[in-house]
């Protein structure tokens, strides 16, 4: 008699990562890590393998390096040439330039973004917002990185502290219904975060019907005192856009924007921070993270020349800017026109001027913003039931201080990109 045969088991989906440390609870964990390409999360390694009885598909020894969630970055106004500020005139070519930079961002490990705006006209906004709200509910790993919903970073904002955004689009809102005429009444659902000055107009009274539209309100490009900031904070102002920048400085006798960092934690906002080594020095940031370790986001401010060569560019309000390097200014002047930097930059210059572990350094761009975002459990983590997005880190050490590398990116659970 012939030999019997067994059937193929079929396939499960199951991918399991061993031999790797991984980054949880602000430490590194020597753990395996199950993961599934059918549901998109991490899995409960113990239900799958003894109830469930599932094998993996394939198991992969990691040698020792580090898994870390994927990066998420919450002030991104673009990359390689593609600018959200920017009108899409024909919808067919803006979804496809879309796809083509989630896709490019990928292989940066970036996994998940809040594509953001500058201030514009209303028009702009009606048209941009319907196309970056967010786009992760399909769960397919070969779409990229992901929206989280948009960023509107103005045009409520302090006309003497506007930095790079055209003052002749700046507004100062009286009501909600401002708002509502600004960006869209149904565009209200595909924003995220909102930045504006709350010293301006009536703003800092509309930041509670801000909130109850699950829009995170931002301090941001703003000449508002201590006092003014906390009155925004009381109101539910959650986060401060890009600490330092484009807000009046610290000072021993009214500490600004700064100052309500002192605030009880409980009543302490979120915080964001460019450490592309450019918008702030390496002290300054140190000194922002001493005083609020678990709310410091790092934010990259990326514009659509991340990527490009270096040169002179015209921007969406008229200007030009000039990229050098990871240096991008106001052509003419020295004023600086956003960042340049990858979140990867930011995350290896934190870890070499502070004394900031691995961890820590990575909480920054993972679980800390998503706690911001009320997105805690789902992205930014390696528990049991995250979505399976994540990376594989290697670290250098030179003369130059140490630095973390992207090996792989994972994103719903499938292997997405590799480096070479």
């Amino acid at each position: 008699m012939p030999a019997a045969v067994s059937p193929e088991r079929p396939r499960s989906g199951i991918t399991r990562l061993t031999g790797c440390r991984l980054v949880k609870n602000n430490t590194l964990v020597e753990e395996d890590l199950w993961l599934s390409s059918v549901t998109g999360r991490i899995l409960r390694s113990q239900e799958v393998f003894y109830e469930h009885q599932a094998a993996p598909d394939e198991v992969i020894d990691l040698g020792g390096r580090i898994v870390s969630p994927g990066f998420i970055d919450v002030q991104f106004n673009g990359a390689f040439g593609f600018d959200f500020s920017q009108a899409p005139e024909d919808p067919v070519s803006y979804r496809k330039g879309l796809k083509e930079l989630n896709r490019r961002l990928i292989g940066t490990g970036l996994t998940s973004y809040l594509p953001t705006i500058t201030s514009q006209k209303p028009e702009l906004y009606h048209s941009a917002l319907p196309y970056l709200g967010p786009s992760g509910s399909a769960r397919d790993a070969d779409e990229g990185a992901e929206s989280l919903g948009a960023h509107v970073e103005g045009p409520f904002l302090s006309p003497t502290k506007n930095g790079i955004h055209s003052p002749e689009v700046l507004q100062s809102a009286t009501s909600f219904a401002d708002l509502e005429a600004c960006y869209g009444v149904h565009n209200l659902s595909n924003i995220k975060k909102l930045t504006a000055a709350p010293e301006v107009g009536n703003m800092t009274s509309i930041i509670p019907e801000v909130v109850k539209h699950n829009i995170i309100f931002s301090i941001g490009h703003t000449e508002a005192t201590y006092e003014e900031a906390s009155a925004a904070v009381a109101a539910g102002a959650k986060m401060i856009t890009h600490l330092f920048n484009a807000m009046k400085p610290l000072h021993h006798r009214n500490p600004g924007v700064f100052g309500i960092l002192g605030h009880p934690s409980t009543h302490t906002p979120f915080f964001g921070v460019i450490a592309d080594g450019i918008h702030l020095h390496p002290t300054t940031v140190k000194i922002a993270y001493a005083a609020h370790p678990e709310g410091m986001i790092l934010v990259t401010d990326a514009m659509s020349l991340a990527g490009l060569p270096d040169g002179t560019y015209n921007w969406t309000n008229g200007d030009s800017i000039v990229k050098k390097g990871s240096n991008l200014t106001l052509d003419g002047t020295d004023k600086i026109a956003g960042g340049c930097a990858t979140l990867l930059d930011c995350v290896n210059n934190f870890l070499n001027w502070s004394n900031a572990s691995i961890a820590e350094a990575v909480r920054a761009v993972t679980v800390t913003p998503a706690k911001m975002l009320g997105l805690e459990g789902v992205k930014g983590s390696l528990e049991a039931d995250a979505d399976a997005d994540l990376l594989v880190l290697s670290e250098e050490v030179d003369g130059d201080g140490r630095h973390l590398l992207v090996d792989q990116v994972w994103k719903f659970g499938r292997l997405v990109h590799e480096r070479s």
